[in-house]
């Protein structure tokens, strides 16, 4: 008797720890949260900053700017306590007359960025499919 009480003592104690599960993390959270989201930003600026075909792209751009806007929006879509509301993508992208390459080169340097901030390729994969029904906004606008 005393064996049957101590095998369904022990599982109930191993279903129930199952209920104690940790919450689920946010992207924002999984991302760093702000200072997380600042390091992405600032590897993608200094990537930009680098790549000779893709920097006249930002010519006209203010870095500071642009660094605030897109951690907001980084912010907003990956369920942070943020919520864009600077201008379309479409407005943004307009006359840019940005080519199917070079937005992609704008990815790559983008997910080096989050490979420069220790983002795993979880996480990347998350940021990426937030950010790709954009894609339509911004090539050949």
């Amino acid at each position: 008797m005393r064996r049957v009480l101590f095998i369904i003592g022990a599982l109930l104690i191993v279903s129930l720890s199952g209920c104690s599960s940790k919450p689920k993390l946010s992207l924002y959270q999984q991302l760093g949260a702000e200072q997380g989201i600042e390091r992405i930003v600032d590897a993608f600026i200094k990537r930009i900053a680098k790549d000779k075909a893709i920097l006249p792209y930002f010519a006209k751009s203010s870095v500071s700017h642009f660094r605030a806007g897109f951690i907001t929006h980084m912010c907003d879509i990956s369920g942070g306590p943020c919520e864009y509301t600077g201008d379309s993508m479409i407005d943004i992208h307009t006359g840019m007359n940005i080519n199917e390459a070079d937005f992609n080169r704008v990815v790559e340097l983008l997910v080096l960025a989050m490979e420069d901030a220790g983002v795993s390729y979880r996480e990347q994969n998350r940021v990426l499919a937030k950010l790709a029904p954009m894609r339509s906004e911004i090539i050949k606008r």
